[in-house]
């Protein structure tokens, strides 16, 4: 494992850390956390983590524009987000250096690639001078290692050339973060060897870059110690680490298996969402099939008529795409076909912040079609759920023969987590049975199809597929006839249609909430989406301070769930954290005349729980 003897150095055990790995876009950041991740979940840890990219595909080298982040969060304990911040930094320029140092907490590590601190790339940074020698570093304890040049010196014996050698130094960081928290060697030279098959030169030198980093650590009289976390008392079973989009495809491709239909997803690529339809195109063994359409229009129209066909049918964007869909919503609102529409929230107007977080898509899923169009909501709380979320959609858009819109977001769709595998035989029926036979007459007695003949419980209309004898029938844009499914002007026949429309999302079977925490407190807080990791992690802070403390989470936005009014309304203060300027507060504020606080942010950066916890502290006091 190393060619030089170590030194003896303490061992000392923790419950938790936060790293984050820093550097340009082009540094392997990302594919470093995701190793160490991968690792850390093998070992039992419980983790969450925190990737961060640049807006810009490829900004200048050196830049703060092109820092590229990663954190993740590993302890013995169970967690609900990916920490505050790091108590340990890794930044591989002076970029990195300068665009997360304040991130970091007060006496918290910082790990250094000097040989990346030239005088030119110090001036790119918006460094005066060295921050290496000027003081900027203070309070915090700092570990210079020239990572380039012994990584040049480790690959060099393998004939890479210097150039193509600074390729390698993300895995020398690996190695060396690897060793300071006791992870083993073997996965990661079987994830060299499985990432990069057939290129033995790139699997020699990442190799020697992973060993050198881990032997400095050992033998370098640097570090004070290393540490161990052990593993985490979480539920017996199979676990494997998940990200929010994978997640989300997988409860996609299972709904499709558990509804017994052909799955298809229609879609145009857009950051964040992209993720999810590369996952499904890899799925045909499980009758999904995907089409890459031309624009974000046709993307929607494609999942319409694939839904009119008789398959479970899906779209999937953010929430531009979410605006250029409008039209086509309103078209499967008035069809009244299953389909589910995945927006994975960013930050905005127009292409905004791409790869940043923001839930300010919910008042656009509640009304942004045109007219009187209600559409079901679902939103996701977490990486691992996205995975349920995506089936609940469907039972939704199944039972109720209704568009639904599923919504992630940034922070859930690139975040990871480990999740318990579930018992497949445990997920619900979610099958729907297809109209085969005539449901009605005409006037002479003879049998007809009609396709706007609803369920009496459920308000759903029929589903035909398109073909089947004797049940030919159009669809279209213009008011139908309520039954007879034939184009009507006639008023009352239009009020109708907007009225059962409406009542049939109300009446959906939305299960009721449930209060978390103190239920004897006078403080509640209301979150949704990819908050609640936060607000789960501030309540318990909040308790552990002695405050009685109590929350509510929502992954029903539309209905909500019957008991929610008066779940609420036994609080004397409600507070809603929202990356937003405030919306799921307005719609609780307006159908309950409840007096609702909100906190809201929209800074593309996810709520830290700290945030949470100060936001709570001010509403009490006041």
């Amino acid at each position: 494992m190393t060619d030089t003897a170590p030194r003896e150095l303490p061992l000392q055990e923790l419950d938790e850390v936060i790293i984050r790995f820093a550097g340009d876009s082009g540094d392997g950041m990302q594919l470093t956390g995701d190793q160490f991740t991968s690792i850390s979940a093998a070992l039992g840890n419980d983790l969450a983590t925190l990737p961060e990219f640049p807006a810009e595909i490829r900004a200048p080298q050196g830049t703060l524009a092109g820092v590229s982040a990663f954190q993740v969060r590993i302890s013995d304990f169970a967690i609900t987000t990916p920490g505050d911040a790091p108590t340990v930094l890794v930044v591989m320029n002076p970029a990195a250096l300068k665009a997360q140092l304040h991130n970091l907490v007060q006496g918290g590590a910082i790990i250094v690639n000097t040989d990346a601190f030239t005088e030119r790339n110090i001036e790119k940074a918006g460094y005066k001078s060295n921050p290496l020698d000027d003081g900027t570093l203070e309070g915090y304890r700092s570990y210079p290692v020239p990572m380039g040049q012994i990584t040049r010196d480790a690959v060099a014996e393998h004939g890479v050339k210097p150039r193509d050698a600074e390729r390698s130094k993300n895995f020398f960081a690996l190695g060396l973060i690897s060793w300071m928290y006791t992870r083993p060697v073997e996965p990661t030279m079987d994830f060299i060897n499985t990432k990069f098959r057939g290129k033995e030169l790139v699997i020699k030198a990442n190799e020697a870059a992973f060993k050198a980093g881990y032997n400095f650590g050992e033998t370098a009289e640097v570090f004070e110690a290393h540490y161990e976390i052990r593993p985490a008392p979480l539920a017996s079973g199979e676990y494997t680490n998940v990200n929010g989009n994978t997640a989300l495809a997988w409860g996609l491709v299972a709904a499709g298996v558990l509804a017994r239909l052909p799955t298809f997803l229609g879609s145009y690529p857009i950051t964040p969402a992209s993720d999810i339809l590369h996952e499904l195109s890899t799925m045909k063994n499980f009758g999904v099939r995907t089409f890459q359409a031309e624009d974000e229009i046709a993307a929607a129209a494609s999942a319409v008529g694939a839904a009119f066909g008789g398959a479970l049918a899906f779209t999937t964007t953010s929430g531009p795409g979410i605006a250029l869909k409008g039209e086509t919503l309103g078209l499967a609102v008035s069809l009244e076909l299953p389909m589910v529409i995945v927006d994975v929230q960013r930050g905005g107007p127009s292409t905004g912040l791409p790869t940043k977080p923001e839930q300010a898509d919910l008042l656009m899923a509640m009304y942004g079609r045109h007219s009187e169009s209600p559409m079901p909501i679902v939103a996701a709380k977490s990486p691992s759920h996205c995975f349920d979320a995506a089936i609940e959609a469907c039972r939704i858009a199944l039972k109720y023969r209704t568009p639904v819109m599923l919504l992630s977001d940034n922070a859930l769709a690139n975040s990871s987590e480990p999740w318990l595998l579930p018992d497949v035989d445990a997920l619900p029926d979610i099958g729907v049975d297809f109209q085969t036979e005539f449901n009605g007459t005409n006037e002479d007695g003879d049998g007809i199809y009609l396709p706007y003949l609803r369920d009496e419980e459920t308000l759903a209309r029929s589903w035909a597929i398109p073909g089947t004898p004797g049940l030919m029938h159009r669809v279209g844009g213009i008011e139908k006839e309520d039954g007879s499914g034939n184009i009507s002007y006639d008023p009352e026949n239009h009020q109708k249609m907007v009225d059962v429309r409406q009542a049939k999302v109300d009446g959906i079977d939305v299960p009721d909430v449930e209060v978390m925490g103190d239920q004897d407190a006078d403080f509640c807080f209301l979150s949704w989406g990819s908050t609640w990791g936060a607000v789960d992690a501030a309540t318990a802070r909040l308790q552990a301070d002695g405050h009685k403390v109590a929350y509510v989470h929502l992954t029903h936005l539309n209905p909500f769930p019957s008991n929610l009014g008066e779940a609420l309304g036994k609080f004397k203060k409600v507070l809603c954290p929202e990356m937003n300027a405030g919306q799921l507060d307005k719609l609780v504020r307006a159908k309950y005349l409840i007096d609702v606080q909100g906190a809201h942010k929209m800074n593309g950066v996810p709520y830290t729980t700290a945030e949470i916890q100060a936001a709570a502290l001010e509403a009490l006091r006041v």
